[in-house]
């Protein structure tokens, strides 16, 4: 039918073409006659001599000749002479008339007064008016018969199209009818052909369809790096195993990969893969002698292991083989961990919810207790949060301890007029001298409300650095929580601090992540402030994320923003990517903000960079993040609060 409404689009303006056209001619027409009727009047008048100064009388002369709308004569000296006959303004039936209504004035200075007339062409107007008026019947006449004819014309064809849709609807069905071919005559003999060769070429594919599917599903849910089950299957799975009419039992392990953040970092995303690849492996070969075990991939840095039909004492048995696994594993890698297991038993009728809150609080316990380490938890006892009180008590121990090393990683600049900064990155141990999970230390402290404290030992420990090693030159950038930035009392204790240390203050950068600032402006627009005003800088990260970006930078000011390192991932090649990177850098730069690209892993990267006019780049092709040697406790310098 849009065609239909597209033709009769074509069919109004060609009318409505003609009936103006037609319009134009008639109205020549009477142009034409009213100006050789103005003519004979004009010289008619000049030559009528028997009226003898009588209005009356010239009209009567006149009136033989000429029909007037209105006559006028008005005598200078004696106003019984003058006369007056008919109206000024016409006055017409229809419309159409209007459209044809031309005035014929004409006024002239006689000897003894003034004469104004109106002519008037009645006959002539009123031939024309009926004329225009029958070809307008004749034109509208035709265009209905011919809208009328296309409408019969396309409700044939919407009739055989309908017919035609219906065959192709059936074709996913594998439902193959027949076809009419004396529905489909004509201009649709091709599309017959068509749905005939593709009903063949169909049944022909089924099988192979089938296969293709099938390939399809297994690729689905499984993980492309460790060749682990999904998260979609897991959840499947443990839906099974706790329903009510399960008479299954066994053991749930979860593995958290810990180093997964750090290795990114340190060595790129392929070593992070690779990372993951290795434990994966690793778990299988431990494995080899259950073959009824699950395993699966449910988040980035997660595995959960179910291993059915085995006792919990089995099943720990089990799991200690694959402990042994990550630490040999471990004095290769070169790192602090590889992962860490929480080991839970699972019975008949269990609660999928219960049942992951038990296996997150094993292995969040695990983590507070060395490397690699597993820990079995049967039950909560009622304390649900059992496992996160632990790592409570553990960054507690942290802080009272100053337990915090630094690894700096530089940021390079691009041009000899930016200057740039080295970022610290901090690593926390527990009592036994053992590195914990850096990401995991940071979430449980935001999650018992500790964040400001561990932010006061990074930033204590930090200054006390500078003031002790005064051979490290240059600015150092500090990480601090979103929500101890946009706490009063914390700004208004780190700007007592940096008062009293104003020649360190102007050597630090405070990066907050993007995110975490946007959701309190005002908040964000003081902490700025007050950072600035005792000489030191802020760095937004991770920027770029957040839908209001632009209008977030634009109204805080910030002195670096750091785009979250997914702008940098195929930068070289994804034409969209590079034209936003550009727009960030061109607003910023009108703002006298830097911009630092993060994530830069290889030389495509950094020359993709490069060609965007970037203020700095920080990554692994970069520079990797290495250690720094910090004051001990005895030699920390004393710091007023």
């Amino acid at each position: 039918m849009t065609s239909f409404r597209y033709f009769q689009l074509f069919l109004v303006s060609i009318f409505c073409g003609l009936t103006f056209v037609t319009y134009t001619v008639n109205r020549a027409d009477i142009l034409t006659y009213s100006e050789s009727t103005l003519a004979q009047y004009v010289s008619s008048i000049d030559a009528a001599t028997s009226w003898q100064d009588d209005g009356k009388a010239l009209y009567l002369s006149l009136d033989k000749q000429f029909s007037f709308q209105f006559f006028q004569y008005i005598d200078s000296n004696d106003s019984d002479k003058s006369y007056t006959h008919g109206r000024l303004l016409s006055q017409h039936e229809d419309i159409i008339s209007e459209l044809f209504q031309i005035d014929i004035p004409y006024t002239q200075s006689l000897e003894n007064g003034r004469l104004q007339v109106r002519l008037s062409i009645g006959n002539t107007f009123s031939q024309t008016v009926i004329k225009f008026k029958k070809q307008l019947i004749l034109i509208w006449t035709t265009f209905l018969l011919i809208s009328v004819f296309s409408f019969a014309l396309t409700l044939r064809q919407a009739k055989k199209l309908r017919y035609s849709a219906k065959l192709i609807e059936d074709l996913p069905n594998f439902d193959f009818h027949s076809i009419q071919k004396s529905k489909l005559k004509g201009e649709f003999k091709p599309l017959t052909t068509a749905i005939e060769s593709c009903q063949h070429n169909l049944k022909a594919e089924i099988d192979k369809l089938t296969d293709a599917n099938e390939k399809l599903s297994r690729a689905a849910f499984q993980d492309p790096i460790t060749g682990f089950g999904t998260r979609a299957k897991f959840t499947e799975k443990l839906n099974d195993i706790c329903s009510p009419n399960s008479q299954q039992f066994g053991v749930l392990a979860m593995v958290k990969a810990t180093e997964l953040g750090a290795i990114n970092q340190l060595h790129g995303r392929e070593a992070g893969d690779d990372y993951l690849t290795r434990i994966s492996n690793h778990i299988r070969k431990s494995l080899v002698k259950s073959p009824n075990a699950y395993c699966y991939r449910i988040s980035t840095a997660d595995f959960a292991l179910i291993l059915p039909d085995v006792t919990l004492k089995e099943g720990t048995s089990i799991i200690e083989q694959v402990k042994n696994a990550f630490d040999e594993y471990q004095q290769n890698l070169g790192t602090d961990s590889v992962a860490y297991i929480g080991l839970c038993p699972y019975l008949q009728n269990s609660d999928p919810v219960s049942l992951m809150t038990l296996a997150d609080t094993a292995v969040s316990i695990a983590q507070t207790l060395g490397p690699n380490s597993v820990h079995v938890l049967q039950r909560l006892k009622g304390d649900e949060l059992f496992g996160d009180s632990r790592w409570k008590v553990a960054i507690d121990d942290i802080v009272k301890r100053s337990a915090i090393k630094f690894y700096a990683q530089p940021i390079r600049p691009c041009r000899n007029d930016v200057e740039s900064y080295r970022e610290l990155l901090s690593r926390f141990y527990n009592d036994q001298g053992k590195f914990l999970p850096t990401t995991t230390v940071i979430a449980m402290a935001e999650r018992h409300g500790m964040s400001e404290e561990l932010d006061k030992l990074v930033i204590l420990k930090t200054l006390s650095m500078l003031n002790e090693t005064p051979s490290m030159s240059g600015l150092f950038g500090i990480n601090i929580s979103a929500s101890s930035a946009n706490q009063e009392s914390f700004v208004a204790w780190l700007k007592n601090v940096l008062v009293r240390q104003r020649h360190i203050a102007a050597r630090l950068v405070f990066e907050v992540n993007e995110s975490g600032m946007q959701t309190n402006l005002s908040a964000t627009y003081h902490f700025i402030n007050e950072i600035h005003s005792v000489g030191a800088r802020v760095s937004i990260e991770r920027f770029g994320l957040g839908f209001t970006s632009f209008k977030f930078f634009k109204d805080v000011r910030p002195d670096f923003i750091k785009l979250d390192g997914s702008y940098t991932q195929g930068i070289n090649s994804d034409a969209h990517n590079q034209f936003f990177v550009k727009m960030i850098i061109d607003i910023a730069r009108k703002l006298t903000i830097r911009v630092i690209a993060t994530g830069v892993e290889n030389q495509e990267e950094k020359l993709a960079m490069e060609h965007l006019l970037m203020d700095g780049l920080q990554g692994y092709y970069i520079a990797k993040p290495t250690p720094l040697l910090t004051v001990s406790n005895s030699e920390k310098a004393e710091i007023v609060l």
